[in-house]
Formats: C-alpha cells, structure tokens, sequence
C-alpha cells in the first residue's frame, strides 16, 4: 500500500529539539498551508493546518529552519499510539 504525502507549507511552530530515550534527535512542528485548488470544477481556497514530527538528520535540519519559512515538505501518515489525528512523518523537504 501506498502512504506517500507532498505537501507546501509553511512551519508555524516548532518545538525545541529533543531527544528520544535510545538517543535519536525529534523535533515537533505545525505546519500550514494555503492555497487555490480546484473542485468539482470549481476555484476552492484551501487552508489546511497539520502536526508533523521528524527524526535523525532531518529533525536537525528542520530545527536549524525560520518559523515562516515555506518548504516542500514530503513524507507519510501515521496516527500516534495515543493519538486520533494523523501526523505527517517528515522524512525529506525541497526549498518552496
């Protein structure tokens, strides 16, 4: 099955960077998103908001990024054990 996201936003917030108890490096975003999409052939504005997480290497490199700062963000769902949202699992991002 398939479980691929590419996404334009902007990072709203950003949690300071920690770490996991084996050592690994996180770090915890909200990410936004706007834009004009078309529907049922018709012009639609879209906002979206969206929790995202990274680890390793990335969490690094997101850490190291401006709140504002617009990016393609690219990676996949998944819902925390004791969550009921998806969050989007940050592995790769593209300058806007």
């Amino acid at each position: 099955m398939e479980n691929r996201v590419a996404l334009t936003a902007c990072i709203a917030e950003a949690q300071a960077l920690r770490f996991t108890p084996a050592g690994l490096p996180a770090i915890e975003l909200r990410l936004e998103h706007h834009s004009q999409q078309e529907e049922a052939g018709q012009p639609r504005e879209v906002k979206a908001a969206i929790k995202a997480v990274a680890f390793g290497a990335m969490a690094e490199r997101l850490a190291q990024q401006p709140i504002g700062s617009a990016w393609c963000f690219t990676g996949f769902l998944a819902t925390p054990r004791n969550g009921k949202h998806a969050v989007l699992h940050v592995q790769d991002i593209q300058t806007n």
